[in-house]
């Protein structure tokens, strides 16, 4: 393997971080021991830029390219997320009815009809379905995850210095 540059980000295989290098779990290291991968890294992932600044954070993440609307260092999406009214797309559900006169009290597998009176005893009424004019869901999160395969990122506390092209 060829030395690496200093704070270069490699997808490892295995759990731990190789010697010289760190596992990207968002850990601060203190400036004072690692000013040349302070002057990459900056507080981009956090610190406090005086004492000490923070590695990246991959942990339940995918990177992403910079670039468009996308900063370095920047943080963005949820694991879980709870749909609002404003999210779902415009729908309607088509109900299912005839002008013909009602000849049954089972509603399975039968159309809402015509009555012939527009009362009846309490007796011969049949409930519909709950979710037929009540709202449904239970406003819980759903996960909205591509598949995934868990990696380790580990970035490079030692190495080459890189300069600009």
């Amino acid at each position: 393997m060829s030395e690496p540059f200093l704070s270069e980000i490699r997808i490892m295989s295995f759990i731990f971080a190789p010697k010289g290098w760190a596992l990207c779990n968002g850990q601060l290291l203190p400036i004072n021991q690692n000013q040349a991968l302070f002057s990459l890294l900056g507080t981009t992932f956090g610190g406090d830029g005086r004492v000490n600044f923070a590695l990246p954070d991959y942990r339940g993440r995918v990177p992403i390219h910079v670039g468009g609307s996308h900063t370095l260092g920047e943080r963005g999406g949820e694991q879980a997320h709870t749909l609002s009214i404003a999210e779902l797309p415009f729908h309607s559900h088509v109900e299912q009815a005839t002008t013909a006169n009602a000849d049954t009290p089972v509603p399975t597998g039968n159309l809402l009809a015509t009555v012939a009176n527009t009362y009846t005893p309490p007796g011969n009424v049949t409930a519909m379905d709950p979710g037929t004019l009540a709202p449904v869901g239970n406003n819980q999160a759903h996960l909205n995850m591509q598949p995934f395969l868990t990696l380790s990122f580990c970035i490079a506390l030692q190495g080459i210095f890189p300069s600009p092209n």
